[in-house]
């Protein structure tokens, strides 16, 4: 198929350190090229990819200090999209609701999967006016709070298999810290992490990103709770991720947001370490409890569940991620929609013969 693939441009794909959207569109734009497909990515000009690289704006926003209206550039590029349709069989977005008012229109099939939380009251009616719109949800949980989208089908995200692997010894007795990674923020629960591990007497080690809506936050309440067995490395890129997760015990994820997906928890996955999390969002659908992690309801009770992860074994952890969470399967399960689609809009033709119809 030529597929287009249509990614934010505030990160470069895959993106330099955070960004968990532009992340995911690198893994599944690499695995449609690995399959035999004509893909076309739309990004910044700074993204790394096998398929054909379309940059509609020069760097990440988030690295151009003279950009100050980011709306701009996404304009630009679904213009750039539109001017192209006649190229692809399936636009395939990842811009919440951008191409709805003008792809609706258009006569070839798009897709869009919605990354981020559906919670927002200014996105009822949105989705009241674009009922029709074919969305992808990436958890079954984040569907709740719009009833009324046209959701066909819940892809849950994927990794390459051997991107991230387990380091160390196969059964994890030289862990000997637990681990936080991601972004620093409120609903993330940096500081539940820290009483958690304080609570035990497990260092923690914090890999995460301060955005500057955060840094008063950052500031004011984590800042102070650092030092005494809580070190801050900062954000780390993929390279350095599988040490990281190797060398953990396990990995804390205090949230209190309904979580789209949480990609951190099959990356700790991938390298065989067991994830403690708040029962918040796609936890329950991510985290088999007992076998890849375990499930809490807070920091008590995440407390009490510190002394368990030492019967969580990390091949099985490992073993579960290959069956569940690969970059392959995401494809697949992608493909299977784009032709559903296709399908819809390309309906084969049917020849008369006689008393009975033929498919041409």
């Amino acid at each position: 198929m030529r597929i287009a693939q249509i990614a934010p441009l505030h990160e470069a794909v895959p993106p330099k350190l955070y960004g968990g959207t532009e992340r995911v569109v690198s893994f599944l734009t690499e695995e449609l090229v690995n399959l035999g497909h004509e893909v076309t990515l739309f990004a910044s000009g700074d993204s790394v990819t096998s398929a054909n690289l379309h940059p509609s704006w020069p760097r990440a926003l988030r690295l151009d200090p003279a950009i100050r209206d980011p709306i701009a550039p996404h304009m630009l590029m679904m213009e750039h999209v539109a001017q192209r349709l006649d190229q692809f069989d399936v636009l395939h977005f990842h811009m919440d609701y951008w191409p709805f008012t003008h792809f609706s229109r258009q006569s070839i099939p798009f897709v869009t999967t919605m990354h981020g939380r559906l919670d927002l009251p200014e996105l009822q009616p949105v989705f009241d006016c674009f009922s029709k719109a074919p969305v992808v949800s990436i958890s079954d949980s984040q569907r709740r709070p719009l009833p009324q989208a046209n959701f066909v089908r819940t892809v849950h995200h994927g990794l390459p298999e051997k991107l991230l692997t387990p380091q160390g010894n196969p059964d994890g007795s030289d862990r000997s810290y637990l681990a936080f990674l991601g972004r620093i923020c409120p609903e993330k629960g940096v500081d539940k992490a820290i009483r958690v591990a304080r609570a035990v007497g497990i260092p923690l080690k914090i890999a995460a990103k301060v955005d500057k809506v955060d840094v008063e936050y950052f500031e004011h309440v984590i800042r102070p709770m650092l030092g005494n067995g809580v070190e801050l490395i900062g954000e780390i890129n993929d390279s350095q991720k599988a040490g990281f997760l190797s060398g953990a015990r396990g990995l804390l994820m205090p949230i209190d947001w309904p979580e789209p997906f949480g990609l951190v928890m099959i990356e700790a996955m991938a390298c065989g370490t067991p994830v403690i999390a708040f029962n918040r969002g796609s936890v329950p659908e991510v985290i088999e409890d007992g076998l890849t992690g375990l499930i809490v309801e807070d920091e008590t009770s995440a407390i009490g569940a510190i002394a368990r992860l030492d019967t969580l074994k990390p091949q099985a952890i490992r073993r579960r991620f290959e069956t569940r969470f690969t970059a392959r399967r995401m494809a697949e399960d992608y493909l299977s929609i784009y032709r559903q689609l296709d399908t819809l809009h390309h309906p084969s033709l049917r020849l008369i013969s006689g008393d009975k119809p033929v498919r041409a």
